[in-house]
């Protein structure tokens, strides 16, 4: 499993011409997500199509962030800081589920209205529609198509969802691999290290990027608190210790520095610019035989984005479920 470079919480949005469906779907889709129900096909196309140029700007803010690293402005700060500015960045919708059979207006017409919203596009057929959704597929208009007749279609529809909605995009995607090595890369695609990255990621976050320099993980957890993942390979371990001497840390931080026990975060500090002393945390192993030490230390909150424009404060503001 690769680990995503880029991932946050999107809005999803259904349109279907049954209100009392919709009306289910209110009441047992998960509750944290952010959820848009629309009754009628005009109204969902015309709310798509309003988000491709906030999709084009979030785009380029990306970008801007990894040019300025590039002039050598860190990229931890420059993040935060977008997570502060840029407060409704979860209203973009991740993914759009789609019925096909409507009067006037079938699933697949309304999609074709979407041509520039780039997100990810389910179709719900019945029995008489699955050959055209077959097709559909085939043809890449859509991303996967779901039976409504099915038994479990709740349970279905909502691990689709939750799939496309931890599927990167591939624009983010590589926007952020412009910041690794190829070494970085090759780390993370290994199928163990992407695992237990998920696994963790899914556990502390519900927002994260991940960066080459320094290497590791900045993520951002649902109440908005921001923490970061040094990531280390174990040779790099005598240049950790040899920055940690320069820093006058004492000898047995260095022994456990060099023998993997612990990993500082100076260049974290440095990164900041934090005039605080510095700090080690235990380590953790990543992949099979310690292909990579993974340390987790706590962002500043002054340093940190406001808690209050954190994802579940953000949600908790949104206006109740309601069909539109």
């Amino acid at each position: 499993m690769n680990f995503p470079l880029f991932h946050r919480p999107g809005t999803v949005v259904f349109l279907d011409d049954d209100p009392d469906y919709l009306e289910m779907l209110a009441l047992v889709l998960p509750r944290h997500w952010h959820v848009k129900l629309f009754l009628r096909p005009a109204d969902c196309i015309a709310h798509l199509n309003q988000q491709p140029p906030f999709w084009e700007a979030d785009a380029w803010n990306q970008q801007q962030l990894v040019d300025l690293w590039r002039g050598g402005k860190p990229l931890i700060p420059q993040l935060l800081d977008y997570w502060s500015k840029y407060t409704e960045r979860y209203a973009l919708a991740r993914v759009c589920v789609v019925d096909y059979s409507m009067p006037g207006m079938d699933g697949l017409e309304v999609l074709a209205e979407l041509r520039d919203w780039p997100g990810a596009r389910v179709l719900l057929t019945g029995q008489a529609d699955e050959q055209i959704a077959v097709q559909a597929f085939n043809r890449g208009l859509i991303e996967q198509f779901i039976a409504k007749q099915a038994p479990d279609i709740s349970r279905r529809l909502i691990s689709a969802v939750d799939h496309l909605l931890t599927t990167p995009h591939a624009r983010h995607a590589q926007t952020w691999r412009a910041t690794l090595t190829p070494q970085q890369s090759a780390l993370l695609r290994e199928p163990t290290v992407g695992r237990e990255l998920v696994a963790l990621a899914n556990k502390r976050w519900v927002e994260h990027v991940v960066i080459g320099a320094p290497f590791g993980i900045l993520g951002l957890d649902a109440d908005g608190h921001a923490s970061w993942l040094q990531l280390e390979t174990p040779d790099g371990l005598h240049a950790q210790a040899e920055l940690a001497q320069v820093e006058g840390l004492p000898s047995a931080d260095l022994t456990d520095i060099r023998q993997g026990r612990k990993l500082s975060n100076l260049e974290l500090r440095q990164a900041l610019g934090s005039t605080k002393p510095p700090e080690l945390a235990p380590t953790f192993s990543l992949g099979q035989g310690q292909t990579l030490l993974g340390s987790i230390f706590a962002i500043d909150p002054e340093r940190g984005p406001d808690p209050a424009n954190g994802y579940s404060s953000w949600l908790a503001r949104q206006d109740r479920r309601k069909v539109h």
